[in-house]
C-alpha cells in the first residue's frame, strides 16, 4: 500500500476494543465540582494507570497525577521510561483544551530529570494561545518538588473526530 504525503486515511474504529484494567476507575468520572471546575469531555477511555488521574480541570487548565509502577521501568534501577511521562503531559494538555475532537499536532519537550519507580508525577497544563483551531498548551511536570519535564503542545480542535 502506498501512502501519499499529507493525505488522511480512514482506519477501522476500535472504540471499546481494548479491555479495561481490573479495578481501573472509569475515565468518564467528572472532577469534584467546585466553582470553575469542569466535566472532562475528551479522552474518556484513556487508561488512568498509564496516563494519570485528573485532579483538577478548569477552563484552559488541568492538573493530572501519575503514580509510577514497576511496569513502567526500563531496567533494574527503576528508571521510568520517558514515554509514560510524555503520555501524562499529553493527557494533561488534551484535557486542558477539553474538546471531544482535540488531537495533538506536535510537541516540543524537554526531559529535565529522571523519574524513579514509586514516585508520583504531577503535570500541570495551561492553554497559552488560541488561534482558530490551534491551541498551544504549556505543560510542566514535577515529581515532588523536582521539575522533571516541560513542553509546549500544539493541539488542534477538529470539526469531527480524526477517525470519522
Amino acid at each position: 500500500m502506498t501512502f501519499a504525503a499529507g493525505a488522511w486515511y480512514r482506519f477501522p474504529r476500535y472504540i471499546g476494543a481494548f479491555p479495561r484494567v481490573p479495578g481501573e476507575r472509569e475515565a468518564s468520572v467528572t472532577t469534584t465540582k467546585r466553582k470553575g471546575s469542569m466535566d472532562i469531555i475528551t479522552h474518556q477511555q484513556i487508561s488512568r494507570q498509564l496516563c494519570g488521574t485528573p485532579v483538577a480541570v478548569e477552563a484552559g487548565t488541568s492538573r493530572v497525577e501519575l503514580s509510577t509502577t514497576g511496569e513502567m521501568a526500563v531496567d533494574d534501577t527503576g528508571l521510568v521510561h520517558g514515554g509514560f511521562i510524555f503520555g501524562l503531559a499529553d493527557y494533561a494538555a488534551m484535557i486542558a483544551v477539553n474538546h471531544p475532537n482535540v488531537v495533538l499536532g506536535g510537541a516540543e519537550v524537554r526531559f529535565l530529570k529522571p523519574v524513579r519507580v514509586g514516585g508520583t508525577v504531577t503535570a500541570e497544563a495551561k492553554v497559552t494561545e488560541e488561534k482558530g483551531k490551534k491551541r498551544l498548551v504549556r505543560v510542566t511536570a514535577s515529581c515532588g518538588e523536582v521539575r522533571v519535564f516541560e513542553g509546549e503542545f500544539a493541539c488542534f480542535v477538529l470539526d469531527r473526530h480524526v477517525l470519522a
